[in-house]
């Protein structure tokens, strides 16, 4: 079987702007993908492989993948290895990016304890309260710091991002310490929308919004059926 070497000339950069996060949302689901068959000791994907594990077409593989450069060849495929660290480079998961969770109630705690983040290139190395009855307490490795030494903390911890896990009415404020902190890349798992300056890249992550998408779909689902019996 032919071998699909790396090569030598690098990549070129795109312009990030011009990358929908769709796009994005689905490079992550492919190297999920990329990962679960490698695991399962294959050496070959087809862009219609590929598809059908995220239900889209071969057809947007391919227009994904081409936004970034060549990977596979005409007939045989992609080599599972070499396209699972191309998106690893694309996604920026071949360098070590350390975080800070400030909140360490229920979401903070889960988020704390999962040790998927670690080996996808995610450090947590801080969490902070502001809460007295919970800084100073062990979650894990680490001890609750107060949210007011975010600022000097970051600097010595060199933070490349923060998970906001605090309730509504501090998030603002605990983005704008991040903010003014030197972070550059902020999750937020508050459900408010935030303001931050527009050199800081942000992300949302609202819980209530996606379990209301569902039930629509669910809604309309049951909606179609009763009509349908009605017919």
């Amino acid at each position: 079987m032919k071998s699909f070497p790396r090569r030598s000339a690098p990549r070129p950069r795109r312009n990030a702007a011009r990358i929908s996060e769709s796009t994005v949302r689905r490079l992550s689901h492919y190297y999920r993908v990329l990962e679960e068959i490698e695991a399962e000791g294959e050496r070959l994907i087809s862009s219609h492989r590929l598809a059908e594990r995220g239900g889209i077409t071969s057809a947007q593989v391919r227009k994904d993948l081409s936004t970034f450069g060549s990977f596979g060849r005409r007939g045989l495929g992609y080599s599972v290895a070499h396209l699972r660290e191309e998106i690893r480079s694309i996604l920026g998961l071949d360098r070590r990016w350390r975080v800070a969770v400030v909140g360490a109630g229920n979401v903070g705690a889960a988020l704390l304890s999962y040790r998927g983040f670690a080996r996808q290139g995610f450090d947590v190395v801080a969490v902070f309260d502001r809460d007295p009855l919970r800084v100073g307490q062990r979650i894990g490795d680490l001890v609750v710091r107060d949210v007011a030494e975010v600022a000097a903390a970051a600097a010595d911890l060199r933070l490349d991002m923060g998970v906001i896990a605090t309730p509504v009415g501090a998030a603002q404020e605990v983005a704008e310490l991040l903010v003014a902190a030197g972070v550059r890349g902020i999750l937020n798992f508050a459900p408010r929308k935030l303001f931050v300056p527009v050199e800081v890249t942000l992300r949302n992550v609202d819980m209530t919004v996606e379990l209301e998408s569902l039930s629509f779909a669910l809604a309309e689902k049951l909606g179609a059926r009763r009509r349908g019996t009605r017919d």
